[in-house]
């Protein structure tokens, strides 16, 4: 804007200022946010990968309906998840990926069924595994019907039934391979993988089923990490932790504003005027 309008332009280190100041003025709201976050029946998670100087690390996110918070962190694992100061006493439902760390947290857990069934069709088309395409169509079949009429309890727990005997089919079609020598574990096929866990956790791949309250699938996750996965396309990673910290609370902002219908251009002009404008932040 100041370039065409004004024909001149900010410099980088008044920018990195600014960015810098906002962060700083956002601590409070960052304080709210944990807490309001931390009252929410149901939470999303989800986690991208992020580079700062070349290195890998990792950007993650909680979101629900009305609130999002981004957190940049050097780990992937449970680490990350106790920096952000929400999960590790969040006693509600949280809705993720079957990413191994969050089942280390006292949460109630729901797996993403979108993942489940991308995993399904390949394992049915790629192996022509049957139990896996009758597995895929049932799902999806309970999901419709649920959204579009009351499902009575035996029908749900015919369905479950039925999942319980197809996930018994699998681990049937891939048995257990076994190591020879003592040490170590050997690495199972991709269909016992599936079939296992399909077993370990159907009470949070179903609980979409006998939860009105949890759906069916991690979207809102995954539609609020894509934005930082279109950054890091775009400008490729930050300079500095500190550079991805700022970031992440300035997103948080603004994507919160931004679910709660509140104006963007007033929330940072607020910010700098010294009186923040906070958007809801508690039940």
């Amino acid at each position: 804007i100041l370039g065409v309008v004004c024909q001149t332009a900010l410099s980088e280190g008044t920018l990195v200022s600014c960015i810098q100041r906002a962060a700083e003025r956002l601590d409070n709201f960052e304080t709210k946010l944990i807490a309001g976050l931390q009252q929410q029946v149901v939470l999303h998670a989800d986690e991208t990968g992020s580079k700062v100087s070349g290195k890998l690390q990792w950007i993650h996110v909680l979101t629900c309906p009305v609130m999002t918070f981004y957190k940049h962190h050097p780990k992937r694992g449970y680490a990350a998840l106790e920096a952000m100061k929400v999960l590790p006493e969040y006693q509600g439902v949280l809705v993720h990926d079957a990413w191994q760390s969050y089942f280390q947290l006292p949460a109630l857990h729901a797996l993403c069924n979108a993942h489940l069934l991308r995993e399904l069709r390949a394992l049915a088309e790629l192996e022509q595994q049957g139990w896996a395409g009758e597995l895929r169509v049932a799902l999806q079949g309970v999901y419709h019907a649920l959204k579009t009429q009351q499902l009575t309890d035996q029908e749900k727990h015919k369905f479950s039934e039925q999942f319980d005997r197809l996930v018994e089919q699998g681990l049937d079609l891939n048995p257990e391979r076994l190591r020879s020598a003592a040490r170590g574990r050997i690495a199972q096929s991709k269909g016992r993988n599936l079939a296992l866990r399909c077993q370990q956790h159907k009470q949070a791949i179903l609980r979409f089923l006998f939860d009105d309250r949890v759906p069916f699938d991690n979207n809102l996750a995954e539609r609020d990490i894509r934005m930082v996965c279109v950054k890091r396309k775009v400008s490729g990673g930050f300079r500095s932790s500190q550079g991805a910290q700022a970031f992440c609370r300035i997103r948080s902002y603004i994507a919160t504003l931004t679910k709660q219908g509140l104006n963007i251009w007033d929330g940072l002009v607020s910010i700098f005027h010294g009186n923040v404008l906070l958007p809801l932040l508690t039940s």
